[in-house]
């Protein structure tokens, strides 16, 4: 997503690798819940999250849509993002004692916070922190890899530069050509999201073979 701020206003200056301590920890949120309050149409999903909450819950890509999920538009990107609680504006999947039941297979953007990703010319990430994102007090030092609790990480990071590398060609063409973005949406939503994943097979390699199929069409 596109910020209007500088990287010295949202954060602590510092550039940090998965390998990296970082002043994140916070207890397990220790009965603190304040990011899952307000979530409005932020907790953007990837091909992956689907994919996990597919495995988790037993739904569909169209089963989730009929339920938990909804589609946005963000830079001109069709995006999918789980939906609020209608009775409260929290998130859909917070209980009444203010806990994720879904923590075991939550979304990437969930694991990342208050972390967030600056991107580099050549393709490759960064992991930063969000230094006003988390109200939580007397955050201490944990390893990047650990917060986000991803099995297989350097593979995860691998998709999370392609998957970055495909939407950012999508942004590139907003502006300049409404008709191609609205058709690669079109097909990014077919071949990443709506053909259903095989949960009991690797990630990885099916996100591969859509990628082929999806830049040969």
């Amino acid at each position: 997503m596109k910020r209007n701020l500088t990287f010295e206003e949202i954060s602590d200056g510092k550039r940090y690798s998965s390998s990296d301590l970082a002043k994140i920890g916070c207890g397990d949120c220790a009965g603190c819940f304040e990011c899952c309050k307000v979530t409005e149409d932020t907790i953007h999903l990837d091909p992956y999250d689907i994919y996990s909450l597919s495995a988790g819950l037993g739904h569909s890509f169209a089963e989730l849509m009929g339920s938990s999920v909804n589609l946005t538009v963000v830079d001109g990107v069709v995006t999918p993002y789980l939906t609020k609680r209608e009775s409260d504006g929290v998130c859909g999947f917070l209980s009444k004692e203010g806990r994720c039941t879904i923590h075991e297979f939550r979304p990437g953007f969930c694991r990342l916070f208050p972390l967030g990703r600056i991107y580099n010319d050549d393709g490759s990430f960064d992991y930063f922190i969000q230094v006003h994102e988390c109200p939580y007090p007397a955050k201490t030092k944990v390893k990047i890899k650990s917060w986000l609790g991803i099995p297989s990480l350097s593979r995860y990071e691998a998709f999370v530069r392609a998957w970055h590398e495909i939407t950012a060609n999508i942004r590139d063409c907003a502006d300049e050509n409404p008709a191609l973005t609205k058709e690669a949406n079109l097909r990014m939503l077919k071949v990443f999201f709506e053909t259903p994943y095989n949960t009991e097979e690797d990630f990885y390699t099916q996100f591969e073979e859509r990628v082929v199929i999806y830049q040969g069409a």
